[in-house]
């Protein structure tokens, strides 16, 4: 049989004598037995070092392992269910004679759903012991509360009796399962680096914990290191994933969110060290895109993101690849699995591209009709959860959905406004932007955002009141570079200023910048952003009174079509004609302007 663990410099008769605890066997109702115990006593004085047995419930020991002198490899035991014991328990020395369960003991005894876990010693000549086990019942978190014994001598430990107390452990864990809805749930932790970015590790990784309760995950805890570099195996340094994974079985995580993006061979490391599933902070905002897309091209843009995303990373997915026969379906004989999956993500990427391309060409149609229409177009951005769909409601009438989440809206709405002086602009509310926004998202998302291109203003919407909003704001431009949109005129506005009564913060924002403070929720200042509105616009255009004779009709319908009639009145002359004209329009129209009297 062999045994498990650390077996360097370990000399042959020691090794034969952890091999024949194999033939030892303990009775089912009882923890261990005294030979059991001073053998593997004997055998820890001599190497120093902890040395454990895992028991079956019909008392054979199916598992030997050696450890260092702190602590033991623990084998993978295929656990029965998640709401019951597994059906083994585990017995090991504690080289120090201290066997008070360590936390280590206490966290294998809960990621392992042990029957029980003991630790024994010799304290002088007498053979003493702790126990730890479930006690049936739920900590207020949810998770199983654990209850010690000990230390007490060994004949104490050998009079609990096994299969009483595991009987009842399950009938009190097998009655909180049928209420238990826990076990469904995504249980995160969240970990990053701080290598003295623009943004701080703490803003930073809060920013990813809202992100995780947005995607509908449990946030159980935050780990950060400091770290001018990734690691190339595994991001972070080996003791930090280690101390994670301390952290996974103590708090029963079963999913790990990094706050930067990482390499396939990355997160297949972290995943087989961990034994949980690993995502990124790309895969995080791809799943919450996922969600919030409504419409159909939304949800073409997010397959097309994701599955770009998940090519290079199909070589993780499976350490072993069977091979396919040659036949209907396969390129030709031998083709991996991986190459097939490959194949088909590649034909799939394809496809939505084309169809994409199909959409495409469908809003540049209806965007050479609404330039013909010569509406004026302005487009909100800004950072994700800035307000944007708020304002677009206030401003409008319209009832886009709205809530205090990040993306809480995806797919694109414009929506008409009429300004003060019956100007009529056409305003558009984009998708949320956001620090390290993944690059394949803006790809995807391009046809989407050509909107932001064709704007003829941007209303940059800022949260006011967030102390990261100068670094939200730079999140912005870099991706409206990306655009080729940065240039365009630009005015600032400070939403959520009903939450921010601190002037020299409003004068430290507004320096440099054309802007406004307004509050989309109470409607402060609103008026004042239409009238900024209306200003700029006014300001490209050119307003008159023109007299055309009822003969030259056809000059009529050429403003209609440029939609610059504000009013219209018949004389004997021909038809008067208040109109607003775009500057580069107004030439072919000025032999019938009339020179306003006074």
């Amino acid at each position: 049989m062999e045994v498990h663990g650390e077996l360097g410099n370990i000399k042959r008769p020691l090794l034969e004598q952890l091999q024949a605890l194999y033939e030892l066997s303990v009775p089912a109702s009882q923890l261990s037995t005294h030979e059991l115990n001073r053998r593997m006593l004997d055998i820890t004085e001599a190497l120093g070092r902890e040395v454990a047995v895992y028991i079956n419930r019909q008392g054979r020991i199916s598992v030997v392992s050696v450890g260092d002198a702190g602590t033991v490899d623990l084998p993978e035991f295929k656990a029965r269910s998640e709401h019951r014991l597994s059906g083994t328990r585990c017995v090991h020395t504690h080289p120090s004679g201290d066997t008070v369960l360590s936390d280590p003991d206490l966290s294998s005894l809960r990621h392992m759903r042990f029957d029980v876990m003991a630790a024994i010693g010799r304290d002088g000549k007498e053979i003493v012991g702790s126990m730890g086990f479930f006690s049936g019942e739920l900590q207020p978190d949810g998770m199983p509360e654990v209850q010690c014994f000990g230390p007490a001598s060994e004949a104490v430990l050998h009079s609990v009796n096994m299969v009483r107390l595991i009987t009842v452990i399950n009938k009190k864990l097998g009655r909180h399962a049928m209420k238990e809805t826990r076990i469904t749930e995504e249980r995160a932790i969240l970990a990053g680096i701080e290598s003295g970015g623009s943004w701080s590790a703490k803003a930073s990784m809060e920013e990813l914990a809202r992100l995780a309760e947005t995607a509908g995950a449990i946030v159980l805890g935050q780990i950060t290191q400091r770290k001018e570099r990734p690691d190339t195996a595994f991001f972070l340094g080996r003791g930090k994933v280690e101390e994670i994974g301390m952290a996974v079985q103590n708090m029963e995580a079963n999913l790990l969110i990094l706050d930067d993006e990482i390499t396939p061979s990355q997160q297949n490391n972290l995943e087989q060290g961990l034994g949980i599933k690993v995502i990124d902070r790309t895969a995080l905002i791809l799943d919450i895109f996922a969600q919030r897309a409504r419409s159909r091209e939304g949800k073409l843009q997010v397959e097309l993101a994701q599955l770009k995303y998940r090519l290079p990373r199909l070589g993780g997915q499976g350490l072993v690849l069977s091979r396919l026969g040659g036949g209907i379906g396969t390129r030709g004989p031998g083709e991996t699995k991986l190459e097939v999956d490959r194949r088909r993500i590649h034909s799939r990427i394809h496809d939505i591209e084309e169809q994409m391309e199909s959409m495409r060409q469908r809003r540049k149609l209806h965007r050479s009709r609404r330039r013909e229409s010569r509406i004026p177009m302005a487009a909100l951005v800004g950072y994700t959860n800035a307000g944007k769909s708020t304002l677009l409601n206030a401003l409008t009438g319209s009832e886009v959905y709205v809530e205090d989440q990040l993306f809480a809206t995806l797919d694109p709405t414009t929506r008409h406004l009429f300004l003060p002086q019956k100007q009529e602009i056409l305003l558009t509310d984009t998708v949320g932007f956001i620090q390290k926004l993944p690059h394949m998202l803006v790809t995807a998302f391009r046809a989407t955002l050509e909107d932001v291109q064709e704007a003829d203003f941007l209303l940059h919407v800022v949260d006011c009141s967030n102390a990261e909003a100068e670094r939200q704001i730079a999140s912005v431009i870099e991706v409206l570079k990306e655009l080729d949109a940065e240039a365009k005129p630009t005015l600032y506005v400070f939403n959520k200023a009903d939450c921010l009564e601190d002037e020299k913060r409003k004068e430290q924002l507004l320096r440099d910048r054309d802007g406004i403070f307004i509050s989309a929720r109470d409607g402060r200042n609103l008026d004042g952003l239409k009238k900024r509105l209306e200003e700029f616009f006014l300001d490209r255009q050119v307003c008159m009174t023109l007299l055309v004779p009822f003969h030259e009709g056809r000059m009529v319908t050429a403003l209609h079509h440029l939609n610059a009639i504000r009013s219209t009145e018949y004389t004997e002359q021909g038809t008067l004609l208040e109109v607003c004209l775009p500057n580069s329009k107004k030439d072919a129209f000025m032999k019938y302007r009339i020179k306003e009297q006074g």
